[in-house]
């Protein structure tokens, strides 16, 4: 499945890339679809569930950024300086703030337990 996760994600972009709009907004569904179904898999993992987290908020800002581009939205503003584009910065932080967590608070109380698939 994360595998085919990869090829779907990969299609999304060369979609974004060529601007072919229907090719990457189809490809968003199964994209953050399958990387939903690989967080609540690997969700007694807690570095696989954090790592998989910020990869799904990823695929998220990855996504509405590029609707905003296809939208021609991007470079309106939004609030002073900031531009619809910048919005991608929350989920993409969501991200930053799991593998902080992780390897900041989690890792660091629990040296020794080993998690395996």
């Amino acid at each position: 499945m994360e595998n085919l996760h990869i090829v779907f994600w990969l299609f999304k972009d060369i979609g974004w890339c060529l601007f072919w709009k229907p090719l990457g907004l189809i490809m968003i569904i199964p994209t953050l679809a399958i990387s939903i179904i690989i967080v609540y898999r690997t969700r007694d993992l807690m570095s696989e569930l954090c790592h998989n987290l910020a990869i799904t908020f990823w695929i998220s800002a990855n996504s509405y950024w590029m609707i905003s581009e296809f939208m021609h939205i991007d470079a309106l503003k939004f609030y002073g300086d900031i531009t619809y584009k910048h919005l991608a910065l929350i989920p993409f932080l969501l991200g930053v703030f799991c593998l902080a967590f992780y390897y900041a608070i989690w890792q660091p109380r629990h040296p020794n337990e080993i998690e395996t698939m």
